[in-house]
């Protein structure tokens, strides 16, 4: 398992140039952040307007651009506004899965005949992290502490030292001098660490917007201080299923059966019409593809399809008026609602007047029923992994986004009989754990 920590900054609060400067920065496969030391601790530095987080995203575009410019760049909710609206140009995300395959190395088409390196679009994106921190620091930032996961690639210890030294070629790119690495869970764990007054398991359990990532993580006062925790991760594991794929379920549940999904054409053979097109505008990263004139030329014909044709002429309505993404975005918004335990009234005015509807906890729990089973199978797993019995573990530590999800937070934990349920930041845990971190090692 690689080394996880070498020594890297961060900054303060207060516009002043620190002496030891130094930061941590999350560089997440959805989101990032990036933390500096302040006198009570560390923080998240405000990335966009009122955001302690920011989409790890990369918008690329030459509109209103000279010609021989190079490509505008936009990141975080810029970067996905931009492709939302249909600005011309290339969206970059999750990059992260690019470390430790060739292709960091390769170029790829941005757009007017321009082609960038992989790995000079993260340290891009890292530059932009750093830029932000270093105005609020007042000075610039040599020392870093990056998060890494357990196994950037699973079952391949030279790729995955290849990932890492990608991602550390990355932040020398941008002018970080002295880098070190912690791995994310134990990150996560830092700040419930701080808790303990004995040692324990503890089961963190990272349900973000990709994937859910679990580990077991040996905690305790003694271990505190230690910089090198690589042996206190006692297995990792997780699956390729999280809150996108939430949204999707609940989209293809409550709202894409208005326009057609599942609907079935005339007699005699009333068979169920193509559902590619519906797991297409469900699938955020494929909605554009729907938009294209050949495609929109097909779906028109396929009126005949249908034994009900005001499904269809809804289903127009969605792909003429561009709407794939704001109804993903009631998806999640209904998605959120019946997880504060209150029912979503969905409004769909934009597809058609007068069209709403609504979704219950029912039909939610119903539709993400198959992806919660295997989220808590796989935390039940990394357990066993671990060489434990659930009895052993006395705290599930709950971050990432999807964890506000109740149902979902109740499950993974009540396989953990003995064990007490705590939740961190959602969306800053592992930034904040990692600047706990930075402190420990560069001061």
């Amino acid at each position: 398992m690689p080394d996880a920590a070498s020594s890297h900054p961060s900054s303060a609060r207060q516009p002043a140039v620190q002496t030891a400067a130094f930061c941590a920065i999350d560089f997440g496969t959805s989101n990032s952040a990036i933390a500096l030391p302040d006198d009570g601790g560390v923080h998240l530095v405000e990335v966009e307007p009122g955001q302690r987080t920011m989409p790890t995203s990369v918008f690329y575009t030459m509109e209103g651009q000279p010609p021989h410019a190079d490509p505008r760049r936009l990141y975080g909710r810029a970067a996905l506004a931009a492709y939302v609206d249909g600005v011309e140009g290339r969206l970059m995300r999750s990059m992260k899965s690019v470390l430790g395959s060739p292709l960091i190395e390769q170029g790829t088409d941005v757009g007017a005949g321009r082609s960038v390196r992989f790995l000079d679009v993260i340290a891009g994106y890292l530059k932009h992290l750093k830029s932000l921190a270093e105005a609020e620091a007042g000075g610039p930032l040599r020392r870093a502490v990056l998060g890494r996961p357990v196994f950037f690639v699973d079952d391949d210890p030279v790729r995955d030292a290849q990932a890492q030294a990608a991602l550390e070629a990355a932040a020398r790119l941008v002018g970080f001098d002295e880098i070190s690495f912690q791995f994310e869970p134990i990150a996560a764990a830092l700040d419930y660490e701080s808790t303990t007054d004995h040692e324990q398991l503890v089961l963190v359990a990272d349900i973000g917007g990709g994937t859910s990532d679990f580990s077991v993580v040996r905690v305790g006062p003694q271990r505190a201080a230690q910089i090198e925790r690589a042996g206190d991760i006692l297995a990792s594991h997780g699956v390729h299923v999280a809150g996108t794929d939430f949204d999707r379920q609940v989209e293809l549940s409550a709202i894409l059966p208005l326009a057609g999904f599942k609907a079935l054409g005339p007699p005699p053979s009333a068979r169920e019409v193509p559902s590619k097109v519906y797991f297409d505008l469900a699938t955020w990263h494929l909605i554009n593809t729907v938009y294209t004139p050949q495609r929109v030329m097909e779906l028109r014909r396929m009126k005949t399809f249908y034994a009900d044709t005001q499904l269809h002429t809804r289903l127009m309505a969605v792909v003429d008026e561009r709407l794939g993404h704001a109804l993903m975005g009631e998806a999640e918004g209904a998605k959120i609602a019946v997880a504060e335990g209150r029912p979503a009234h969905i409004d769909l005015d934009a597809v058609e007047p007068r069209l709403s509807t609504t979704l219950g906890e029912a039909q939610a729990m119903a539709a993400l029923e198959a992806d919660l089973a295997r989220i808590v199978k796989a935390g039940v797993e990394t357990v066993r992994l671990a060489g434990v019995t659930p009895e052993r573990i006395e705290a599930v530590y709950l971050t990432g986004g999807s964890t506000g999800l109740a149902p979902l937070a109740t499950r993974i934990a009540a396989p953990f009989a003995n064990a007490r349920t705590v939740r961190g930041d959602r969306l800053a845990s592992v930034a904040q754990g990692l600047g706990l971190h930075a402190q420990r090692v560069f001061r």
